[in-house]
């Protein structure tokens, strides 16, 4: 009985916390090459990445089960050239007209994402548009909205990183 190691439970909880959050650079590596194409197989990951297919299986999978890849997604072309014009609006709200507010914002085909925020502006809106002229249109029927006190309005030149 003498071979038998007891178990310090403490030690394997910080084992375990360190395993389930930290990336080393072929998890980094990996998960880039996913990002660039995410239907890759398994064998040119391998490949790419100087890793055997087995070691690519495991590693996916073990990212998923500690939920740092939570899916895999397909980017249309209509996606990426739909919106050639496009800004972040940050608007304030006077009252408690968040809601509302939201629910017209909804309904705008312009309006690509709305996100709640904190400091100087209550809200921050995505939009696309195909011309500046129908961005502006856009722009003039949001601050038209009864409870739209302010907004400032940046145009999105160049996406250097997306997600």
């Amino acid at each position: 009985m003498g071979w038998l190691k007891p178990i310090n439970f403490t030690d394997m909880d910080i084992y375990l916390s360190k395993w389930r959050s930290e990336l080393d650079k072929t998890d980094e590596r990996l998960i880039a090459a996913l990002r660039h194409n995410a239907r890759a197989s398994l064998s040119d990951l391998a490949l790419q990445l100087d890793l055997s297919r087995t070691t690519v299986r495991a590693r996916i999978e073990r990212l998923q089960l500690r939920g740092d890849v939570l899916g895999f997604t397909v980017v249309l072309k209509e996606d990426v050239l739909r919106d050639p014009v496009r800004g972040l609006m940050m608007i304030g709200i006077e009252g408690r007209g968040a809601s509302r507010i939201t629910r017209q914002l909804q309904g705008l085909p312009e309006v690509r994402a709305i996100h709640t925020t904190n400091g100087r502006w209550d809200l921050i809106v995505e939009l696309g548009t195909e011309t500046l002229e129908t961005l502006d249109a856009a722009l003039a029927k949001i601050r038209t909205f009864d409870g739209v006190v302010s907004s400032e309005t940046n145009l999105l030149l160049a996406t250097k990183k997306e997600s």
